[in-house]
């Protein structure tokens, strides 16, 4: 077990503490952002008010338990940190289950005397200790910033309960699909639904006379997040549902362990769908190969994208009912959006959204050239005429090919939102302008990983996700938690065209255009120096 510990700490430190500095960061950048941008009771009291009469808000924030600095900054942050601690859980989990079956490490290390069990106790012991100190270090940072020690406490234990909850998610679907790539997308759909139903679980709740306050329905009970969020900190400070968590993530690692004990080594208990006896003729082509390996993830996020973009120009619409009543709300929406009018400020900061699903999308795809190149099925492919440039090539086309599809979904569902708007016209050119700078801002990142797999290519999938993680930190938090604004510059998605007051500002978008240009030659011409590197 010592061994197995040690050897999993070996490969994972890094990306590890990525992501509870990440979680830490997002605590004290939240702390900040609560006592800088609504520094009296008042304005915390209006934009909870503002919040509880916009369903389309409610959905994704977290549950307001009443407005002082706490319980704001619970009703801020622990959506975020619950969710940042799910996806390095759930990720962990099978890249040390699944995705070691697909590299040969699991048949080697069970044909030792450790057996088949014991990699995955270690896994369960391994992503359980990292959650710990994920959230005994968001309860210190939230007790050095001088917030009470009890629902400080609560904070970071509700954070690593739901990491351990999705720990046992992730290690179950390791289980049932044969490939990681499937089991992460289970994971990261499940992660997803679950969230949204938290989020309709608290729309559909009773808020107090004040409006400071939600009673969740009993939806929120199918959710990890649910769970989360009615430990309510620095209000009732609730500790079974931390219990509910951990019990939860226990029982799915109990079954995951059987399972592993009666299915064979590689399969999973999803069949694979039987593939074609001869491949379609479109199939013959290198960058065809590459989109018949993405099409199934590129459409997932295509639908992410049209979902975006039907709720900005949706939302855009009430906007102005929110804005007459609790001017709070557009100094919140101006520091991110940067947009002059509501409406379009709003329109702004989902694209912004839309435009870090894109940028995933893309390091996904991209990413993927260096999952083939680790299992050897690269291999068979330079054996035939197709040189490494073009291969690299047709991965970072594929990857701009799916920006496009999922900015053009996410455009047309803005138009088909503006339906019965009366600044439709005007709208759309917002939708226009915003989201083909977002879907800019996202091909930065195709170059990006695209250099860092060249340069460095067993830190492929961390560097790349990990500048995305920065990124979205920089970008879309930065502002709200009163980071400087020179710091947000160093984002993508802060520097794309705006339209503001009818007028567009360019911003950063020449900039951007020489980044990609110039990222893409760059990865491209060092490629050509560059020799296969297995997995090790």
């Amino acid at each position: 077990m010592g061994a197995l510990l040690r050897q999993r700490l070996r490969r994972d430190w890094l990306q590890v503490l990525l992501w509870i500095l990440a979680t830490v960061l997002m605590t004290a950048a939240g702390y900040s952002g609560v006592t800088q941008s609504y520094a009296t009771h008042a304005d915390r009291v209006e934009v909870l008010a503002a919040v509880m009469a916009n369903p389309v808000i409610m959905m994704f924030r977290g549950l307001p338990s009443g407005a002082s600095e706490g319980q704001f900054l619970s009703f801020e942050v622990l959506p975020w940190l619950t969710m940042l601690a799910a996806l390095m859980s759930t990720f962990l989990a099978v890249r040390h289950t699944r995705g070691d079956e697909e590299s040969g490490r699991t048949e080697l290390v069970a044909a030792t005397p450790v057996g088949r069990a014991l990699p995955t106790i270690a896994t369960i012991i391994h992503g359980a200790s990292a959650n710990i100190v994920l959230g005994v270090l968001v309860a210190v940072t939230l007790i050095g910033s001088r917030l009470d020690a009890a629902g400080s406490w609560l904070m970071g234990a509700t954070s690593g309960a739901t990491g351990i909850a999705f720990l046992g998610i992730g290690l179950l679907a390791a289980q049932l699909m044969r490939t990681s790539r499937g089991a992460n997308a289970l994971t990261v759909w499940i992660l997803v639904g679950t969230f949204l139903v938290n989020g309709i679980g608290n729309v559909a709740g009773t808020p107090s006379d004040d409006l400071t306050r939600i009673t969740s329905s009993g939806l929120v009970w199918a959710s990890p997040f649910g769970w989360a969020e009615q430990a309510r900190p620095y209000d009732t400070n609730d500790g079974w549902p931390v219990l509910l968590g951990l019990a939860f993530g226990l029982v799915l690692a109990i079954v995951a362990v059987s399972l592993q004990s009666v299915r064979d080594i590689g399969e999973g208990f999803v069949p694979a769908r039987p593939g074609r006896v001869h491949a379609r003729p479109a199939l013959s082509t290198p960058h065809a190969l590459v989109w018949r390996l993405t099409n199934g993830a590129i459409v997932g996020w295509a639908i992410g994208g049209a979902l975006t973009g039907v709720l900005a120009t949706k939302l855009s619409g009430l906007a102005g009912q929110i804005s007459g009543q609790n001017p709070a709300v557009q100094q919140v929406l101006d520091k991110i959006g940067k947009a002059g009018d509501l409406e379009e400020t709003v329109v702004s900061v989902f694209f912004t959204m839309m435009g870090i699903l894109a940028a995933c999308a893309a390091v996904q795809i991209v990413a993927r050239a260096r999952q083939e190149e680790a299992h050897g099925t690269a291999e068979n492919v330079l054996a035939q005429p197709v040189g490494r440039v073009r291969w690299l090539c047709d991965y970072l086309l594929v990857a701009m090919f799916a920006i496009a599809i999922i900015v053009a979904a996410a455009i047309l569902a803005g138009y088909a939102g503006l339906a019965g708007n009366e600044h439709a016209s005007s709208l759309m050119r917002v939708v226009t302008v915003v989201g083909l700078g977002q879907g800019l801002a996202a091909c930065v990142f195709i170059v990006l990983t695209g250099l860092v797999f060249v340069l460095v290519p067993r830190g492929t999938i961390a560097a790349a996700w990990a500048l995305l993680l920065l990124a979205t930190l920089f970008g879309l938090f930065g502002p709200l938690f009163g980071l400087p604004e020179w710091t947000t510059r160093f984002s993508p998605f802060s520097v794309t065209p705006i339209v503001a007051n009818g007028e567009v500002d360019a911003r950063g978008t020449w900039w951007l255009v020489l980044v990609v240009a110039a990222g893409a030659a760059a990865a491209l011409t060092l490629m050509r120096r560059r020799e296969l590197r297995a997995a090790g």
